[in-house]
């Protein structure tokens, strides 16, 4: 039987269904055919490949301003279709204000993707030292793009703006690096960045199962240049009526890892792009090399970097490109905007929840009306410069949601400088605090099975559903796999804003484990329930309306693999019984928990399919047999000689 899964795209494909995606609005789909004229070039480069681009001007009379425009261009893996001259997409640009505004939309096939020549690679890695005009890469490429765009796209201002979100945002970063002067600005958006470290690839050490294996499935190495008959099309396929849609079940089914790549009934060995994220199990060259953070040098552009708080793929990237960006360009024009999004979701939905959890308001409105069009039309326009030169609307250097309270928050640096670093510690009978504990002596234990993980969600699903990201963890305290540390009910508010450490002390009966640790808002058992039913809510059986009293909503979450404990290029086995350090590193937040709240800790050894399975028996993960898969006893110490706990940034109440 083949086994095939319906699958929620991570986000290399986050413009899969259209380089730009849009919210709903009213403007009538022919607006782009009748304010643009489209053009479409083959742009040579310097080691003589062309590069496919699709350009849209704007008709002589369309706008109040007649000109000249700025460019604003994304570069896609994912097909800048519709092909022809006489075909147009519903939507361009990045935003229904900016589409509105005016301005010279470029929309570029990557190279080795569709109508572009050259050969593919993932994350094509950056050459600081380009020796000869062979030696190209995303920043050369765009160098000569822009520079063809500056003198064949007539009634052009000489200004250019660079934007996209996931694998878009990557090729945004990677062209701005050694930057051509005439890129103004950029606005990296979700960037995929480190894929080893808490990005696409691994997180922890751990393989991001689901997702990977969902989109490997779909985007395939191509002979290019290729252009498809319709738009970019070839992302998957739909699973018959006969096939199980539980990817929990479809995915445990499959066993070890490997079996997916190579196995006839998945991917049949014919997908080297998932053959190498699976298989580099280790941080080796493959992903070395591919760490665009170390190259974030010479960049002239004023930057934006945009991001979700509960971006189930990329969250990371935006953080690092961010930093990356003050540290080798000191004094550059650099923002961070974060908002309560999903990945992408701020420039395609309201931005109002997710899931069963409300933010009170249309965030994703207000980023791209308030944030991002001001950004793009002062740096490329002028607009918001008074008679002077002065800018009349900067924009802070950190602009954050903050979940909990549901309001906005600037600051002027990332995390807060007012922030104090403390610890959340496990205490005996599952308490957390941020006392230290006083017990000469302490443990909990679980046995971790890994032929019956813990599931991510408490509910069958064909995806990996975004909203897992806040959703209610009530499912898994039950568990007996599953430890649980609850605060007293807090009598002051708690806004925690920064990165997530954890820093426990552990031991197993196996030779590896991993360690998940989850932190958690406890609503109050008299929170009111929302009013009306969730839309977004997608799931594979019906479920009866969500009792918000005691929710306990996913805050951040992140699994920690063992064996890379001291190192992640030589991994070392667990000597069974013994106790060891295990520390970690989640992606940052911006949460307050308020009063009358609790805070929750929760601790499990396996997260699946949203991460693999990991044997608890030291092996290379995707080369492990079935009867390397075994039980094991993990034991988490909370004494005053071994405290384990999570390491939080907390801001002093005003």
């Amino acid at each position: 039987m083949r086994v095939t899964l319906r699958v929620a795209v991570c986000s290399l494909v986050a413009s899969a269904v259209g380089v730009w995606a849009q919210a709903p609005t009213t403007t009538s789909d022919d607006f782009v055919r009748t304010h643009y004229a489209k053009y479409e070039y083959r742009i040579p480069m310097r080691d003589g490949a062309k590069m496919f681009a699709a350009v849209y001007v704007p008709k002589a009379g369309a706008f109040k301003d007649a000109g000249p425009y700025p460019f604003l261009m994304t570069k896609t893996p994912y097909s800048c279709g519709p092909y022809g001259v006489d075909k147009f997409p519903a939507r361009v640009g990045p935003s229904q204000e900016l589409m509105e505004s005016g301005y010279i939309f470029v929309c570029e096939d990557a190279r080795g993707r569709y109508a572009s020549e050259g050969v593919f690679q993932e994350m094509n890695p950056h050459i600081d030292e380009k020796k000869s005009n062979k030696d190209v890469d995303e920043s050369s490429d765009m160098y000569d793009t822009v520079e063809f765009l500056l003198k064949n796209v007539p009634n052009n201002n000489g200004k250019v703006g660079i934007t996209g979100i996931s694998y878009p945002g990557f090729y945004t970063s990677a062209s701005i690096i050694d930057s051509h002067p005439a890129i103004k600005a950029a606005s990296p958006q979700a960037p995929m960045t480190d894929l080893f470290f808490n990005d696409d690839g691994y997180h922890g050490g751990a393989f991001m199962l689901g997702a990977n294996y969902g989109f490997y499935r779909g985007f395939k190495p191509q002979k290019n240049p290729v252009i498809p008959v319709g738009g970019p099309g070839g992302f998957g396929r739909a699973p018959s009526s006969t096939e199980n849609p539980d990817t929990y079940a479809t995915l445990l089914a499959a066993g070890p890892t490997g079996n997916l790549d190579r196995g006839k009934e998945y991917l049949n060995g014919e997908n080297w792009l998932f053959h190498d994220q699976l298989t580099h199990t280790t941080y080796d060259d493959y992903w070395d090399k591919r760490d665009l953070s170390r190259h974030m040098k010479n960049v002239h552009a004023a930057t934006m970097e945009v991001g979700g708080w509960f971006d189930a793929e990329d969250l990371s990237g935006p953080f690092k490109t961010f930093h990356a960006i003050d540290k080798f360009n000191p004094g550059a024009v650099n923002t961070i905007v974060i908002g309560p999004w999903t990945h992408g979701g701020w420039s395609r939905t309201d931005g109002d929840r997710l899931g069963d959890v409300t933010f009170n308001a249309k965030t994703s409105l207000f980023y791209r009306e308030k944030i991002e069009y001001p950004f793009f039309e002062y740096y490329l326009k002028g607009v918001g410069v008074d008679a002077k030169g002065n800018n009349g609307a900067p924009l802070p250097k950190a602009y954050v949601f903050e979940t909990g309270t549901n309001v906005w928050k600037t600051y002027d640096a990332w995390p807060p400088k007012t922030a104090v670093t403390k610890t959340l510690y496990f205490h005996a009978g599952g308490g957390l605090s941020f006392e230290a504990p006083t017990e000469k002596a302490g443990v909990d234990e679980y046995v971790s099975d890994p032929a019956h993980p813990v599931p991510f969600v408490g509910y069958p699903t064909d995806t990996v559903p975004q909203r897992y990201m806040d959703d209610d963890q009530r499912f898994a305290a039950t568990r007996p796999d599953v430890l649980v540390y609850e605060s007293e009910p807090l009598t002051e508010d708690v806004t925690i804003a920064g990165p997530v450490r954890p820093k426990l002390k552990i031991a197993s009966t196996g030779t590896d484990s991993d360690f998940v640790v989850k932190l958690i808002d406890v609503y109050p058992y008299d929170y009111p329930n929302p009013p009306g039913t969730d839309a977004g809510n997608k799931r594979i059986v019906s479920a009866a309306p969500v009792v918000m009293g005691g929710y306990q909503q996913l805050v951040r979450g992140e699994p920690m693999r063992a064996k890379f404990r001291d190192s992640w290029e030589k991994p070392a086995p667990l000597t069974p019984g013994k106790m060891v350090s295990l520390n970690g590193e989640m992606p940052d937040i911006n949460h307050t928990f308020r009063a009358g709240h609790r805070i929750m800790v929760q601790v499990q050894s396996s997260w699946f399919p949203l991460v693999d399975r990991n044997p608890q028996t030291f092996v290379d993960i995707p080369l492990a047999k079935p009867e390397q898969f075994v039980k094991a006893t993990e034991s988490v110490y909370r004494s005053a000689d071994a405290a384990s706990g999570v390491e939080v940034l907390v801001l002093p109440q005003p």
